[in-house]
């Protein structure tokens, strides 16, 4: 008998899944040349227009102008003009709080060629970004130049603020005082639950360079006299003191021994009736649907030492044998969850 299945398959699907780092690469490059800030500072161009602004040579532009087309990226009028599209204007122009590129222009320049070698961090376990050719930790780096510090966290910032809203919105925050973010960056998550909820004392704790980038986002949404900063490293020292505590993508940077240290670590600095929030984009329990937390699984082994992405299943169980008395997992938006973990009262 002939398998019906496979008589009827057809091989789009593979074949638009290998090739899948086409598109990707001409959002990269689009984004790299800042093609959606131009169109949202200058309006709608043509392609001579457009080919002149970003100083490309002519031959490919009108393929790769009208790839973004088919790509949802951009739109063309009838008179052969294109502009942005509401999420390219809203996400990839620079002047906007919303910008994402910053993210995706570190996955250029960076994230890029370092998943060339993935076979071989498959085949060895080892990071294959700067440090596989004996370079400097790329973070170390990154946290010693003021400037680049500053493009980096917020990059971190455009990508976080979709999950800070939902988590603004729904934890039950009425019943609750203060809170600290754990590896607060620039400060996305701190501002928007502190606007949404003002009777809320708001912390932040990171790396010591991270405070004027903090203080001046802080200063910016107008929470000079609310927000406070609280420098320190988490593996050095004691966690900050408030009835909540934040962790957002800090869990997955880590192997299991440290994640369980921060966990004890949480449920220590905790009061009775504490709550912690740990949010990534946590792998579904059947570890089937959520292709992004399984893809930033592997982005860790390509960056970390040891780091991986988990399921929720994972972080309950963790949580509950760091001591919590209870903890649940709720979905918010995209491919991110959180753990919502409670000391005992």
């Amino acid at each position: 008998m002939p398998n019906d299945a496979a008589e009827t398959a057809t091989p789009e699907a593979v074949l638009q899944l290998g090739m899948a780092f086409w598109g990707s690469k001409t959002l990269l490059t689009a984004v790299e040349l800042g093609l959606f800030t131009e169109l949202a500072a200058q309006g709608p161009g043509d392609l001579a227009t457009l080919t002149r602004r970003l100083g490309l040579h002519g031959r490919g532009a009108n393929d790769f102008l009208d790839a973004l087309v088919a790509l949802g990226m951009l739109r063309r009028d009838e008179a052969g003009r294109y502009a942005n599209t509401v999420q390219a204007g809203l996400y990839l122009d620079r002047a906007k709080p919303s910008y994402l590129g910053g993210l995706l222009e570190m996955a250029n320049r960076r994230l890029y060629p370092f998943w060339g070698h993935l076979t071989e961090a498959l085949r060895t376990g080892q990071p294959q970004n700067e440090a596989r050719d004996g370079g400097a930790d790329p973070f170390a780096a990154i946290y010693a130049d003021p400037q680049t510090l500053e493009i980096f966290l917020r990059a971190m910032s455009g990508a976080s603020r979709p999950t800070a809203r939902a988590i603004a919105d729904s934890f039950p925050w009425s019943e609750h005082k203060s809170f600290v973010d754990i590896g607060c960056a620039q400060g996305a998550l701190v501002a928007t639950v502190a606007l949404a909820h003002p009777h809320l004392a708001a912390g932040g704790f990171d790396l010591p360079p991270v405070r004027p980038v903090f203080e001046r986002h802080m200063a910016e949404m107008g929470l000079a006299d609310r927000a406070r900063f609280q420098p320190g490293n988490f593996f050095d020292e004691a966690l900050p003191a408030a009835e909540v505590l934040v962790m957002g993508q800090i869990l997955h940077d880590w192997g299991l021994p440290e994640k369980m240290m921060l966990l004890r670590e949480a449920h220590d600095a905790l009061p009775p009736g504490g709550a912690l929030i740990v949010y990534d984009a946590m792998i579904d329990d059947d570890r089937r649907r959520n292709a992004f937390g399984l893809l930033m699984s592997l982005n860790m082994l390509i960056e970390t030492p040891a780091g991986f992405d988990y399921t929720g299943a994972d972080c309950v169980g963790w949580a509950l044998e760091a001591g919590f008395a209870e903890a649940r997992v709720q979905h918010l938006v995209g491919p991110h969850s959180m753990m919502v973990a409670r000391k005992a009262k």
